[in-house]
């Protein structure tokens, strides 16, 4: 059990929770950053979590959902107030309604995580303030410790895979939910360089192509919210192509952008793509979130072999990347 110690403070209105791991300090942040390794230890192993957004940086919002087992739903948000990487990052924790929006009416948690390298490996703090002693009881009504100590339970875990996750990055696609994906992968690079290769309309002409023997004659860059982009691919060889285009809702650079996307040509609807980079160990993690229409047209996409044409784009683009570092 990697909780040593639970300690409340009625006067500070505080839970600490320490928690100590074999695993190194590198490890447990990664575990917090990518949201496919947190949502398997934020909640109880009853109450499993997904997690919908998870922007790493001051001014960036987690929404997630947590699910128990009668198949009752809990939503919870972050809104993220300090980052410090490899050191501490701090959030307001909400209660959500289903929209993500926070539920003002229960009490907000300020929570802060500092992370410690230790002789054994790491060390885990975890503060939580709340503004008043009636919100406190609250919680403590409501189970948090008894949450907190299952959830710790499972990071152990976690880690131990990341050992092994580090080794493979392929893309991987996640079903969230019956509307939504999440494609994630992780890239040889840093955040400024990926942000940038998604931003330069000479270089994504030479990566983003999907399988070999495609080209990208169109490549037009929606520079500000409010602009529209168009992307065109043909066969290198000629004869039919295809394209999208679509509009920047939101750019947060070097970390978040938010998009539509409508295939030219065809009456389909468009999907929303949320695109999120943040800093890992190794690279860059990329996370794109696709919210479809319905469950039908999610399904259609994904039997297309979405994921591995973007697997081989993202591996082109590790592979410029590592050229222009050695150049």
């Amino acid at each position: 059990m990697p909780v040593s110690s639970v300690e409340k403070d009625l006067d500070q209105l505080t839970i600490t929770v320490i928690a100590d791991f074999t695993a190194p300090i590198t490890r447990l942040w990664d575990a917090y950053m990518d949201p496919r390794r947190l949502e398997r230890f934020w909640g109880p192993p009853t109450y499993p979590a997904t997690f919908f957004r998870h922007d790493v940086a001051v001014g960036g919002r987690s929404v997630y959902r947590m699910t128990g087992p009668e198949g009752d739903e809990h939503w919870g948000c972050w809104e993220w107030t300090q980052v410090d990487a490899l050191r501490s990052f701090e959030v307001v924790d909400w209660f959500a309604h289903e929209s993500g929006a926070p539920n003002t009416d229960l009490p907000a948690t300020y929570a802060s995580f500092t992370f410690e390298q230790t002789a054994t490996g790491s060390r885990l703090t975890t503060v939580s303030r709340v503004d008043s002693l009636e919100q406190l009881e609250l919680l403590l009504s409501m189970g948090v410790l008894e949450g907190t100590r299952e959830a710790m339970s499972q990071i152990e875990a976690v880690l131990a895979d990341l050992a092994e996750f580090a080794a493979s990055r392929g893309a991987e696609a996640q079903i969230l939910s019956d509307t939504q994906v999440r494609v994630a992968r992780v890239i040889r690079g840093t955040i400024d360089q990926v942000w940038h290769a998604h931003n330069d309309a000479d270089l994504m002409k030479r990566w983003l192509l999907g399988p070999d023997g495609w080209t990208m004659p169109v490549c037009e860059i929606a520079a500000n919210v409010g602009d529209s982009y168009r992307y065109v691919w043909e066969p290198a060889g000629g004869g039919e192509g295809f394209g999208f285009t679509g509009e920047l809702l939101g750019s947060e650079p070097p970390h978040r952008a938010v998009t539509t996307e409508a295939m030219i040509g065809r009456e389909l609807p468009a999907t929303l793509n949320e695109l999120t980079l943040t800093p890992v160990q190794g690279g860059t993690l990329l996370s794109l979130v696709i919210t479809y229409a319905n469950a039908e047209m999610r399904d259609a996409v994904l039997a297309t072999g979405m994921t591995d044409g973007m697997e081989t784009s993202y591996a082109r683009l590790e592979g410029l990347l590592e050229a222009s570092v050695s150049a």
